[in-house]
């Protein structure tokens, strides 16, 4: 698996989609939309997200090649930026990493932005930097995103009961992967 600096990574071009390296300059864009109780409510991790949380995540992952993250482009919006992807946990031994995105902008769900942004990421995880595995969770009943990961050929690998309390209730986390020979 080749790890490179943020800015040697290529721009991805779908029909509905741009996918980008992100940047520093993304920093509020991500903290509104990680505050977002519609993107809020699908992670695991809820806490107030900050400005200073985003940039430390910028410094000890992304800068250090722990994790390569993408801003989503909507091409029909004029390229506006509606969401990111990323992987974290890269491992070179194993050749793996785990998968994750949100769309932040409400008013470009449903639109197919995330299925599209799920294949090319895939693509570009598997080919160039030459994952083997690319894992994700997600919490159960968020049927969307499972149909979204299915398309981009993730299959199901197995559920983990009540193995986050969120907001007070136990909840439920699908695994799902891919692997290079799919």
């Amino acid at each position: 698996m080749r790890k490179r600096e943020c800015a040697s990574y290529p721009v991805l071009e779908g029909e509905k989609v741009r996918l980008r390296p992100i940047c520093d300059g993304d920093t509020d864009l991500i903290v509104a939309w990680r505050n977002n109780p519609a993107v809020r409510e699908n992670f695991i991790f809820r806490q107030t997200f900050t400005p200073e949380m985003h940039r430390a995540w910028m410094e000890t992952k992304v800068a250090t090649g722990d994790v390569v993250q993408y801003i989503i482009e909507d091409r029909a919006d004029g390229f506006r930026p509606v969401g990111s992807v990323y992987y974290r946990d890269l491992d070179d031994v194993h050749e793996s990493a785990e998968y994750g995105i949100f769309i932040g902008e409400d008013s470009a769900r449903g639109k197919g932005l995330g299925s599209e942004t799920a294949k090319l990421f895939v693509k570009f995880g598997l080919e160039y930097l030459e994952l083997h595995r690319i894992s994700l969770r997600v919490l159960a009943g968020n049927d969307s995103a499972c149909r979204s990961y299915e398309k981009a050929g993730f299959l199901r690998e197995g559920v983990f009961r009540d193995m986050v309390k969120l907001d007070g209730v136990y909840r439920d986390v699908i695994f799902m992967a891919i692997l290079s020979d799919y």
